[in-house]
């Protein structure tokens, strides 16, 4: 009984470290790389595994680039792998640029995965040239017509520029600037419309691929939209803000002419009442001139009279007028 107890437990543990054995050891993975011709040591895995490398992550991509017949270390696909790049990609990046003719080393690539850029995608890009399509492009030409155009930009990554190049954000920048440029240089809306192709030429020979990464092979116009007439709206605003301020500096001079009828209306009320004030004087002037016998009381009655006769006048002669005006009035 003790005896088949400690045969049990012996294979138990022996089952345990042949598991322990496969799972540290890539046992599979070893086979996988010596049927594929891939000469890879036994003590090479178990240090990835020491060093917290995936050793599949690093195997399948060297049994691949061998078998493109690319040579490429271990030490640099590990290397690469530890940096944060992704070792898969960078590996068909460069079977991709194999088959294609395109000069691409393992420490560019490595470089451009690293630097964040999809080295796959751009060597997938020089071989088939991706179109960029512009957002819609407002633009006013010299007569002051809005014309709306969209472009389609034709471009090819520059495996030599993809590192520290600008992206599409930039072509698109330039491109949108190039349009604006052109069309505001034209004397009118129509000659834009006739020749759309000239603003394809001339914005493509701005070379406005240098410093990005990519190399643009065409821009085409692919609608353009006649919009607002910017000159005419711009005309109308000044007018009317030239009709607010005449309006302005009249209101100011009626302002300053109804405080100078103000003005004019207290200086006759004051010169009244001088007038008043100097008439008060007469009776006293008279008053004095008879104490001391200057005039004597019939000068005084004479004037009196006269004064009387001349009111008098006055009357017939208001009363005159005011008939004359009525008989103009009637019919």
């Amino acid at each position: 009984m003790e005896n088949a107890l400690l045969f049990i437990i012996g294979l138990g543990v022996i089952i345990l470290f042949i598991a322990f054995f496969f799972s540290f050891i890539p046992v599979g993975l070893w086979i996988s790389a010596f049927a594929a011709n891939v000469r890879i040591g036994i003590f090479t895995l178990i240090g990835m595994r020491l060093r917290r490398v995936v050793p599949s992550r690093i195997v399948n991509p060297l049994i691949k680039a061998t078998k493109a017949g690319i040579n490429v270390s271990i030490n640099k696909l590990e290397a690469h792998y530890l940096a944060g790049g992704n070792v898969d990609r960078v590996v068909n990046a460069l079977i991709a640029a194999q088959r294609a003719n395109i000069p691409l080393e393992f420490e560019r690539a490595a470089a451009i995965d690293l630097a964040g850029r999809d080295v796959l995608e751009a060597v997938q890009m020089s071989v088939n040239p991706k179109v960029i399509e512009t957002p819609v492009i407002s633009a006013i030409a010299k007569d002051g017509i809005e014309l709306m155009a969209k472009a389609r930009v034709t471009v090819r990554a520059n495996i030599d520029r993809l590192v520290g190049g600008a992206g599409e954000q930039t072509i698109i920048a330039r491109v949108g600037e190039g349009v604006v440029t052109t069309v505001g240089s034209a004397e009118e809306h129509k000659q834009v419309l006739e020749n759309p192709d000239a603003i394809s030429k001339t914005v493509l020979s701005k070379g406005l691929d240098a410093g990005t990464a990519f190399e643009i092979l065409s821009i085409d116009i692919a609608d353009i939209d006649v919009g607002r007439n910017i000159g005419a709206q711009l005309q109308t605003d000044q007018a009317e803000a030239d009709k607010k301020i005449a309006q302005a500096k009249a209101e100011e001079r009626r302002a300053m002419a109804i405080a100078r009828e103000q003005e004019m209306k207290a200086m006759v009320q004051e010169m009244r009442a001088k007038v008043v004030e100097a008439e008060s004087e007469i009776p006293k002037a008279i008053a004095a001139a008879l104490r001391e016998g200057k005039i004597g009381v019939m000068d005084y009655y004479n004037m009196q009279n006269i004064i009387a006769d001349t009111q008098m006048r006055d009357s017939i002669a208001n009363a005159s007028k005011s008939d004359g005006a009525a008989k103009e009035i009637k019919p």
